[in-house]
């Protein structure tokens, strides 16, 4: 199509310089984006399917639900005498009488999970951790398994994703003589081209504020955006336990690998220390602090669902009860609640609940539970129902750039002619790069390949051009 006929084009705006510019920048963030979105969409259907049918520690195990049960001091032992050499890190206690009791224990190098009938105490079945389909699922989503290099790599494409949102955004909007009813529902008798930009655009608009939601969701998880500059602002301070002696290990240190479980605003907070008088009154005086004792002080003190009990990790190491929506151990993120046990005295060294977070910690709490579709089935459905949006739209993206562009050229869409960079771009990348200092580099990576192409590679008038 010629640059003439294309500025007759309703739809094109051909010699809109802002919209040119716009759709061209939409076209670069998404060369990008889009492989990150199909892998993120592809590893959380499998994550949704690892935290519903399964768990996030792998198959659910049943029991028998009566009969006399073992104590789970001899619980764990079974687990640990069923890995070689192994030593206790977690107990998870499910909510439903005919489920068995999930260990991790150490060994081989490993974390590994042991299930374990409570009737006669025995090992039902071992994995090792990162085996589980939600852990492999999960270790890709965060890093594609090429640890902190991958984590920069999908902060970056969370940062022009949100790029990709506001441009499209832009495009969306009607113009021309188009009604806003004719783009929210797309017309899926055109054919060709035309019939996947119908359902790219109008698919595009009714996710872009839930894409939005689980891009910034998962930028809060990363490790320069997120670790070094929100999380750091929003960890829940320690000096709120008055006089606790603190180790100089965090709560970060009670995550297995690249598994996050520990809540967000948790995770930098230094741990308290066994070992001194201080603590509020917990377990009784004198009693003995083990795993029996303290899961027996969980129930009688609100842990009612789900919970877990982190086993002490060194001399000083606590015992930590813990239940949270993030780790699917409630459906309700409002009710997160961590406590801190002195392994010799049985006091409370701390008890941190959803009120005591901050604002960005509640926020995450909810809206990490939302993300993992951990709040019940109407969010596992969801999600899937995203997932599965954001593949199609992904993918419709890919069918348009095909059957637009020119042979043998990369395709991208063409500035007019002696364009000049419109201020509306230079807002959008200014804010961007700012807010999100990682992709923020990769704009600036982006403008200067721009600039220095030649004119009749950018502008119209040089090639022919199709909207």
């Amino acid at each position: 199509m010629s640059s003439a006929t294309l500025a007759a084009a309703p739809d094109a705006l051909a010699g809109t310089r802002l919209y040119r510019a716009i759709w061209r920048w939409h076209f670069y963030a998404g060369l990008y984006v889009i492989p990150f979105l199909l892998m993120l969409a592809c590893t959380g259907l499998i994550m949704v399917y690892g935290n519903s049918i399964e768990t996030f520690l792998g198959a659910k195990h049943h029991v028998a639900p009566g009969g006399e049960r073992a104590s789970y001091v001899e619980q764990s032992q079974a687990a640990i005498a069923a890995i070689p050499g192994g030593s206790l890190k977690l107990m998870v206690v499910p909510k439903e009488p005919d489920r068995a009791t999930v260990f991790i224990v150490k060994g081989n190098d490993k974390d590994n999970v042991v299930a374990v009938d409570p009737h006669g105490a025995k090992a039902i079945d071992t994995i090792v951790k990162d085996d589980t389909w939600f852990y492999w699922a999960d270790h890709i989503h965060g890093t594609l398994l090429l640890g902190d290099v991958g984590d920069r790599l999908i902060e970056v494409a969370a940062g022009l994703g949100i790029v990709l949102i506001l441009t499209g955004l832009y495009m969306w909007w009607p113009r021309n003589g188009r009604s806003l009813n004719r783009i929210l529902i797309p017309d899926l008798r055109a054919k060709g081209r035309p019939f996947w930009k119908e359902l790219h655009v109008s698919l595009g608009f009714y996710i872009s504020v839930v894409l939005f939601f689980f891009l910034l969701s998962g930028l809060s998880w990363t490790g320069i955006w997120g670790t070094r500059i929100v999380q750091a602002w929003s960890t829940f301070p320690a000096a709120k336990w008055d006089n606790v002696p603190l180790s100089d290990k965090t709560h970060a240190s009670m995550n297995h690998g690249a598994m996050k479980e520990v809540p967000w605003t948790l995770e930098q907070t230094p741990m308290p220390m066994s070992g001194s008088e201080a603590g509020a009154t917990g377990l009784p005086a004198g009693s003995l602090v083990d795993l029996d004792t303290v899961a027996a002080f969980a129930r009688a003190n609100g842990f009612t669902e789900q919970f877990r009990i982190n086993a002490p990790q060194g001399d000083d190491g606590v015992y930590t009860i813990s239940a949270d929506s993030m780790d699917g151990d409630t459906h309700n993120p409002f009710g997160d609640r961590t406590v801190h046990i002195d392994r010799f005295t049985g006091k409370i060294l701390a008890d941190v609940r959803f009120a005591d977070y901050g604002l960005a910690g509640k926020a995450m709490a909810a809206g990490i539970a939302l993300h993992q579709a951990n709040l019940g089935w109407w969010n596992t459905a969801l999600n899937v129902l995203f997932c599965l949006s954001v593949i199609t739209m992904a993918l419709s993206g890919i069918v348009m750039w095909w059957k637009r562009r020119p042979a043998g050229r990369l395709g991208a869409p063409l500035y007019p002619r002696n364009h000049r960079l419109p201020i509306g771009i230079a807002i959008i990348a200014l804010a961007v790069s700012v807010i999100f200092p990682l992709t923020g580099i990769a704009i600036i990576a982006f403008a200067i390949i721009d600039f220095l192409l030649p004119r009749r590679f950018k502008e119209v008038g040089f090639q022919p051009a199709q909207a």
